[in-house]
């Protein structure tokens, strides 16, 4: 399970404004490159968050839900609890709150919007009894939460989370001067389908291949990355799966059947995908079609590349013009030669 890391600084006492925005700029970047929290109904060695089991039980069995699975229509309010279940012996302290849920762009996981971060989903309809709560050791504390869904929420699917913050910095070093703690973060997910006319949508943009060949055919291998976006257009989650054709001058390279994605893509969001094409050719043009389909819905986008190995290509043409030029010179060589060849003049007629 990932969790998303809130790093904190403290500045040296006698910064100025300059220095201080250069750290706001490394801060955002180091957020950047963390991994977005994934809602899991899962713990993390210390503490758990998850929907509240039946009563009598301390977590959830097999038999239970690991997930809110929601429906409604628009207008209603629902109501739930969710459980964090302190698993150490020393009190915890947490921050909670709803979060819209997206995919992140270069994999595809189920992410979780930050606190601060402008909701328009279950992120702002779902609101816990409390925001914050210490959970005593080997505790775990129920926490009442309403969803109230608006009149003008959009038919289909709504995914999101309850996610419980450790309010206690979790580590602190000292790097350049700075001190860098880590809060990590939990959440249960809220699949929430509000009811009306399911639209399902899908595309396949950017499809490109990356192409790397040896300078000399035949010492090395061809590689090829094949890289493409996936967009959900539609207002309920897919689960895609792709095929992959590649067509060359001389017939097919490589065609990959149907397979899964292992990505939930929710409503509006878009994936980069990468895919490593094996045994590709030395040479010629090459076509490449990605098909995605998902139940009712299918899509499909072209790509291509031509494979050329230049610098075999560069050596014969140097040869080429190497020919031509000894051709050149060779047939200057010879016109002095002709033009020595004069025939003597004829005697002219005397008059008698």
């Amino acid at each position: 399970m990932r969790v998303r890391c809130t790093i904190w600084f403290r500045a040296p006492l006698g910064w100025g404004r300059r220095p201080l925005r250069a750290l706001l700029a490394v801060a955002g970047l180091l957020l950047a490159v963390l991994p977005a929290a994934t809602a899991s109904a899962a713990d993390n060695g210390s503490w758990a968050v998850f929907p509240t089991p039946p009563a009598g039980t301390a977590t959830p069995g097999p038999g239970d839900r690991q997930y809110f699975y929601l429906e409604s229509a628009p207008g209603r309010t629902l109501s739930d609890h969710v459980s964090v279940v302190n698993l150490t012996t020393q009190p915890k302290s947490f921050r909670l709150y709803a979060a819209d849920a997206y995919n992140t762009p270069r994999d595809g996981g189920f992410a979780l919007r930050t606190e601060g971060q402008r909701m328009t989903g279950v992120g702002a309809w779902a609101k816990p009894n409390v925001t914050s709560l210490t959970v005593p050791p080997r505790t775990r504390a129920d926490i009442p939460f309403s969803l109230t869904i608006p009149t003008t929420a959009e038919p289909g699917d709504h995914p999101g989370a309850i996610v419980a913050i450790e309010t206690d910095v979790e580590a602190t070093t000292q790097q350049g001067g700075l001190a860098v703690g880590i809060e990590r973060a939990v959440g249960a997910r809220i699949y929430l389908h509000v009811t009306g006319h399911a639209v399902p949508a899908l595309s396949v943009d950017a499809v490109s291949v990356q192409h790397s060949a040896p300078l000399v055919p035949g010492f090395g291998a061809n590689r090829g990355t094949l890289h493409y976006t996936l967009t959900n257009h539609g207002n309920v989650t897919l689960h895609p799966s792709v095929e992959v054709s590649e067509t060359g001058w001389f017939g097919s390279v490589y065609h990959r059947p149907p397979t899964g994605s292992g990505i939930e893509l929710l409503p509006g969001q878009s994936v980069q995908l990468t895919l490593a094409l094996p045994a590709q050719p030395q040479f010629g043009g090459v076509s490449v079609t990605v098909k995605a389909s998902d139940g009712g819905t299918a899509a499909q986008g072209q790509g291509g590349y031509l494979a050329v190995p230049w610098l075999l290509v560069a050596v014969v043409l140097l040869l080429l013009v190497a020919v031509g030029v000894w051709l050149r010179l060779r047939a200057k060589g010879r016109r002095p030669h002709r033009a020595g060849r004069r025939r003597s003049p004829e005697p002219a007629e005397v008059a008698a």
